[in-house]
């Protein structure tokens, strides 16, 4: 199908980009799931915490788009699914505002995880905006240094499970506006269950960075993959997949989890089968669909991991 054959609802749903939303519902089933198994779970902010990991998502997505056209990063070269600004689908002007206006929806729900969280979600709710029209924005683009791969483990993984479990837990044990983290609201725990969920994000972004790495050589985007190669690439890959896998092993030791945190490792052999393509090509034709389906990875792993965490002490 030509662009020209493209409807602009479609081009729109292109933008969004809705393949990538495993990123934004992956850390809530992990949050939710250690939250069920603490007794803190509360509905609601969960509710809001996905809304408004989707919203990030989506602007950012509407961010790579534009910046990454008017940045001349995006070439009649591009091995990836179609980008709308350069593509001449939509015009630049109205992704630009579609991307403000959706980070501005993100603002104005925030405001009620911020009543609920206090000024810790303030933080991170506005460092999270910030970064993503940072990721390809601003004068120092994170993607175009090589920084993409942190953010995303950061952002989409550490944070966005943290703040899950952290909004949940502040409204079911502390008071409204915190000023500071109340106790109990943030265990290790969540930390080291985010683990998880960051690595198989950053994967999304290492297949997306191996894909495209003859292009971004030639465009001057310096990420990880164009800095030190394929090997270095499908190492991590590796290395991603092995913490992602290690996080739920680390959970069967402790005495309050049982076997049924090892559910997520029914994914291995679609994980295997994954890290083959990526391992041994380098063409958006294989590619795109590793793309897709280290997607789909994030979302069953981390569903599974949910479920095993809920129920807690139970035997498989």
């Amino acid at each position: 199908m030509s662009t020209q054959d493209i409807s602009r609802t479609k081009a729109w749903v292109m933008a969004a980009r809705p393949q990538t939303l495993p990123a934004a519902a992956a850390p809530i089933f992990v949050g939710v799931g250690l939250a069920v198994h603490d007794g803190v779970f509360a509905a609601l902010p969960a509710l809001a915490a996905f809304v408004g990991a989707a919203l990030i998502q989506i602007g950012t997505n509407f961010a790579n788009d534009y910046y990454d056209a008017v940045q001349g990063a995006d070439t009649a070269d591009r091995e990836g699914f179609t980008r709308v600004t350069a593509g001449g689908l939509i015009a630049p002007k109205s992704v630009k505002r579609a991307m403000y206006l959706t980070f501005a929806a993100a603002i104005l729900l925030g405001t009620y995880l911020v009543y609920v969280g206090g000024v810790p979600i303030l933080v991170i709710g506005l460092l999270s905006v910030a970064s993503g029209i940072a990721y390809t924005g601003g004068p120092f683009p994170l993607g175009y240094h090589g920084l993409g791969d942190l953010f995303v483990f950061i952002f989409f993984g550490v944070v966005a499970v943290t703040g899950t479990y952290y909004v949940q837990a502040a409204a079911v044990i502390a008071d409204p506006l915190s000023v500071g983290i109340p106790p109990n609201t943030l265990p290790f725990d969540a930390f080291v269950a985010s683990l998880a969920v960051a690595a198989l994000s950053t994967n999304i972004l290492v297949v997306n960075n191996v894909r495209d790495k003859e292009e971004d050589e030639t465009t001057g985007k310096r990420t990880l993959a164009v800095r030190f190669g394929y090997t270095f690439s499908r190492g991590e890959y590796l290395a991603m997949l092995a913490l992602a896998y290690l996080v739920p092993v680390w959970f069967a030791t402790r005495q309050t989890f049982g076997g049924v945190v090892f559910l997520p490792l029914v994914t291995l052999p679609y994980a295997i089968s994954v890290a083959r393509t990526v391992l041994t090509k380098t063409s958006g034709e294989a590619l795109n669909p590793a793309l897709e389906r280290t997607g789909k990875l994030l979302a069953i792993h981390s569903l599974l991991f949910g479920i095993g965490l809920s129920f807690g002490g139970l035997p498989l």
